[in-house]
């Protein structure tokens, strides 16, 4: 797999009918490594080894309805008080960070309503902070300390 602009970080990998898995410790299951998936591994360990966030509040790949249709998030963080603290959104690396990646993660996010969001691509990373009042995302340049005000 592509070599993804985050530390390193070490994978279990499973071989199974000339298909490699990867371990996912939030799902506690190996799954199919795809592109996107290498990028969400790289996410999930960032954000428990190198953003200190807890993992009993982080979950992978959960379904969100949106305006009746079902849609995927790549990873979210909570709040103690089930809120949603971060919103993750994870494209392969192949696959360019655009105005339409920020509008999809816009459009979950009117239902998720997180404080935080990141796009990723593995290679290229953005992080924002919701400005309600204004109504936009202000950008940062790293993640915020997990501290629930809540």
């Amino acid at each position: 797999m592509q070599k993804l602009n985050f530390p390193e970080y070490n994978f279990r990998f499973k071989n199974s009918e000339n298909r490699v898995a990867i371990f996912d410790e939030i799902r506690k299951k190996f799954i199919l490594l795809t592109p996107e998936e290498w990028v969400r591994q790289h996410v999930i360990q960032f954000l428990l080894q190198d953003n200190n966030y807890p993992k009993n509040y982080t979950n992978v790949e959960k379904v969100l309805k949106i305006n009746g249709l079902t849609k995927r998030y790549d990873a979210v963080v909570f709040e103690p008080d089930g809120s949603v603290f971060l919103l993750v959104e994870c494209k392969a690396p192949s696959v360019k960070i655009t105005q339409d990646t920020f509008d999809q993660i816009a459009r979950y996010n009117m239902t998720a309503k997180a404080r935080y969001m990141m796009v990723t691509n593995g290679l290229n990373h953005y992080f924002c902070r919701m400005d309600y009042n204004e109504e936009k995302y202000v950008f940062l340049r790293e993640l915020p300390e997990f501290k629930s005000d809540k």
